[in-house]
């Protein structure tokens, strides 16, 4: 049997070895880390983009919506202020003819021997003032007034002596409520106007 003797540096060559494959280790390890810093860093990227576009997208709507919200309000002041024109044109219309009927009805219910000098009107309050031959006759007038649908609340504030062209007559003085017609809307909710 014969020995053999390894007198190379296997120690050595062995160490180198490890070495190497520590190095090679050592490379793939960084190159896979590389790999994997650049895939998730790529992906972090794309993430952050990808929100920022988001972002961009909701804060243009966000100025769209206040922009339509703007013009909704602004729509709304208008139509507010359309239909405030339109009911002041409905109570127009609905007491148009209130001046007529009162004249109407003033005529039709004067009694003879009576005429009036005044008619002053406030809102639905109207004064009456004029002359009669007898105190009787305001007091028809005051009846006959009383029967109209269109006047109510016939009161008589005064009556006294007067002479008008030489002739001694009776001056009276008469308050009274106009009937207001009820405007459309008031008619649908039973309110009166």
């Amino acid at each position: 049997m014969t020995t053999r003797i390894n007198l190379l540096p296997h120690r050595e060559m062995r160490r180198k070895q490890q070495q190497q494959q520590f190095f090679i280790m050592l490379g793939v390890i960084v190159a896979i880390s590389g790999v994997i810093w650049f895939a998730v860093h790529s992906y972090l990227d794309g993430q952050f983009t990808n929100q920022e576009a988001r972002n961009k997208y909701l804060s243009d709507e966000i100025v769209k919506l206040d922009k339509e919200i703007a013009e909704i309000n602004k729509l709304k002041e208008q139509t507010a202020a359309l239909l405030k024109r339109k009911q002041v044109v409905e109570t127009l219309q609905s007491n148009r003819a209130e001046v007529v009927h009162l004249m109407d009805q003033l005529i039709r219910q004067l009694p003879d021997g009576m005429y009036l000098k005044s008619i002053k009107q406030s809102g639905t309050k109207v004064a009456i003032s004029g002359y009669t031959q007898s105190q009787a006759r305001v007091s028809t007038l005051m009846r006959n007034l009383e029967g109209s649908q269109y006047i109510q609340n016939a009161n008589l504030v005064e009556i006294k002596a007067a002479t008008v062209g030489g002739a001694r007559i009776n001056e009276f003085t008469m308050n009274i409520d106009v009937v207001r017609a009820e405007a459309p809307d008031d008619k649908k909710s039973g309110r009166k106007g």
